[in-house]
């Protein structure tokens, strides 16, 4: 007799993997094109250079996802993984750009050199293991899910509710005008209650989808109310080619090649939250090796984006949320998602279809997603013994407090070194370092704990 299919690796009908594959593709894809429009314009680049930014970003997408997902010689989790452009990058990119002799070749130089610096410390991270009992894990998963829930947020008003302007030679900071306007709040509000109505009264297939056809009924009707356009969609070539070193071959300089694997050394230790959470979600263990394939991934993905004209990759945690609301852990789902997103790199105009779904409509089926991921951690940590061990309660406490900090006061930090701007901006990161220390400070390292997370994913897939 066969041994069973777990759920990750289980092949679903290809009409219901395409459905399923957009729909990650619609959760992440804001996401995944607002670095290169960051850095792109930071650099002054002309428009036609900042649309193959998104072109080469999306294509970058897609080769990452599929290393991830499919898995290849060491490398790759084979969890429903989706991968895209890190924010923790972009900070240090920004003052690349800003240095003449540094520019976008030395940004690309430097993406390389991380990648491959991710590559070769994988197995060091993946060690970190131990590190990560029930305690912590539930933790930096919440942290995750309260972190994406400011993301989930300001996609619902609008975008961001302040604008950075230059008023008399000065930099300040300005009232969004088009924010919390009450028209995308109830775009949202539809939103969330399609996806919400799907959820309860939806069956099979139906429940599944339930994000994607909510978003598609706001586009709708964001269509109807005259936010939603189309003239860019027009604008854009059918087919276009990624090829590598578009802008010329890379440059490498030893300042911003440290940073960047800084940056990778951030990237991994959040990628090992995101990994255990999936773990959690589709009740599949992660160990040691597993982790080492996945943490590798990001380094080729990373090596790869750095090639193919574009920044370091990691997981992005919006997927883990999706996958968390509709209970579909087929790893094949998220190969689809790649292969739309290659498809959408060498289609500029399917892209800018995708890109014209306003924010808001994203809004209301995020801050369902994200609040998933919250109350994942949430639930793993009713796991943990607070009972008989008080110490576990200041764990919690002490780390939440410090994953706080980034995303309640940005500034908290500012008159600490530039140099530890990327370590200190990260809630997840400072999370996950705090709960880690004081988890080894209270309770020491136990060699049972990879057996602990183990069990604990066991008993997520028999619930």
């Amino acid at each position: 007799m066969s041994e069973a299919v777990h759920p990750v690796d289980e092949i679903l009908p290809a009409p219901k993997l395409a459905v399923l594959g957009l729909q990650h593709v619609l959760v992440m894809y804001a996401g995944a094109v607002a670095v290169p429009l960051i850095i792109g314009r930071a650099l002054k680049l002309p428009p036609q250079d900042v649309a193959f930014l998104i072109s080469a970003d999306l294509f970058a997408c897609g080769l990452a996802t599929l290393a991830q997902c499919l898995g290849f010689f060491g490398v790759g989790i084979r969890l429903p993984v989706m991968m895209g452009v890190t924010f923790a990058s972009v900070g240090p990119m920004l003052s690349m750009a800003a240095s003449p002799e540094i520019g976008l070749l030395g940004i690309y130089g430097s993406v390389i050199a991380a990648g491959i610096f991710g590559i070769i410390v994988a197995p060091f991270v993946s060690r970190l293991l131990p590190l990560f009992p029930p305690v912590v894990t539930g933790t930096i998963i919440l942290i995750i899910g309260i972190s994406l829930m400011r993301v989930g947020i300001n996609w619902a008003g609008g975008g961001i509710p302040f604008l950075t302007q230059t008023i008399d030679g000065k930099v300040v900071q300005v009232a969004n005008p088009n924010y919390g306007q009450l028209q995308g709040l109830g775009i949202s509000l539809f939103v969330m209650l399609v996806v919400l109505g799907l959820i309860k009264w939806g069956k099979g297939f139906l429940a599944n989808v339930a994000v994607l056809l909510g978003i598609i009924a706001g586009a709708v009707l964001a269509t109807f109310l005259g936010i939603m356009h189309f003239e860019k969609v027009a604008a854009a070539s059918w087919f276009d080619v990624i090829l590598p070193f578009h802008f010329g071959m890379p440059t490498f300089h030893l300042v911003p090649i440290i940073t960047m694997c800084i940056v990778m050394v951030v990237v991994m230790i959040e990628s090992v939250g995101m990994f255990l959470a999936l773990s959690d979600i589709t009740g599949k263990p992660v160990d040691q090796k597993a982790l080492t394939k996945g943490l590798r991934a990001d380094g080729v993905g990373t090596f790869l984006g750095g090639i193919f004209n574009t920044f370091p990759y990691t997981s992005f945690s919006q997927n883990v949320g999706l996958v968390g609301v509709t209970g579909v852990r087929s790893r094949w789902v998220t190969v689809t998602g790649g292969a739309i997103m290659l498809g959408l790199g060498l289609l500029p105009k399917m892209a800018a279809l995708v890109e014209a779904v306003p924010q808001v409509v994203l809004g209301g089926a995020g801050l369902v997603m994200f609040g998933m991921v919250a109350a994942t951690g949430a639930r793993i940590l009713t796991g943990v013994d607070f009972k008989t061990n008080r110490f576990n309660l200041f764990i919690v406490a002490v780390s939440v407090g410090f994953g706080m900090i980034p995303l309640v006061s940005p500034n908290f930090f500012k008159n600490l070194p530039h140099e530890l701007h990327p370590l200190l901006e990260s809630g997840i990161l400072l999370c996950a370092i705090v709960a880690v220390l004081l988890n080894v400070f209270f309770n020491g390292v136990k060699q049972t704990s990879t057996e602990e997370i183990v069990a604990a994913a066991k008993q997520a897939e028999a619930h």
